[in-house]
């Protein structure tokens, strides 16, 4: 699944599947890694679809003078 494009909503299922049988200990050590490689594979293709879809987003901004222009979303720090 890791090598396919897939979508956000799907990768996100894929890694909650992995932990819980990470979490549960019915792996063997083998399978163990190879659930390890496939959640850090789908780790990286969120993080890629996220910065992409940050990159696309844009707001509103209200002007001063009563008009409303499309800007692009400028992420804040924490």
């Amino acid at each position: 699944m890791a090598n396919k494009k897939v979508t956000f909503e799907a990768a996100v299922l894929r890694l909650e599947e992995i932990v819980k049988k990470l979490e549960s200990g019915d792996a063997d050590l083998s399978e163990s890694l190879k659930l390890y490689e496939e959640g850090i594979a789908l780790t990286r293709s969120c993080t890629a679809l996220l910065e992409k879809a940050e990159q696309s987003v844009k707001m509103l901004q209200a002007q001063p003078d009563g008009t409303v222009t499309l800007v692009d979303f400028q992420k804040t720090e924490d």
